[in-house]
């Protein structure tokens, strides 16, 4: 599969809340997830912590997928049942290695999130 279409069904596999399927998709070693609020070295952190916001995920809608080489970016809409936070874009740059998804980087509002979880958010060192 291109990177791009690796990336399309990552983000499928999250729609659908198929973690595992999701998993086999990210690199096993030297992964690594940054967004504005958090950082995971380990894609079972990451996906843990996607598990635990699958209660509030309504859609996940895919806006703008493009590709350019080994890096894939996509737009998304994150509409939410929480009223509290409602609908969250998001802008993900993925870095695609060897059939696998190496590098995620996410930028969204995240004093939305923080708001959300009280400030207790997860990371690793």
């Amino acid at each position: 599969m291109q990177p791009k279409d690796i990336v399309a069904q990552y983000i499928a596999d999250i729609h659908a809340q198929r973690f595992d399927e999701a998993k086999a998709l990210l690199a096993d070693e030297g992964f690594e997830y940054v967004g504005p609020n958090m950082r995971f070295l380990r894609p079972d952190d990451m996906l843990s912590y996607q598990f635990g916001m699958a209660a509030i995920q309504k859609d996940l809608i895919v806006r703008q997928l493009s590709a350019d080489g080994e890096h894939v970016f996509a737009i998304l809409d994150y509409r939410t049942n929480f009223e509290m936070i409602g609908d969250v874009r998001l802008a993900v740059w993925f870095r695609v290695r060897n059939g696998k998804i190496q590098t995620v980087e996410a930028f969204y509002n995240a004093a939305v999130v923080e708001n959300m979880l009280g400030g207790n958010l997860p990371s690793t060192p």
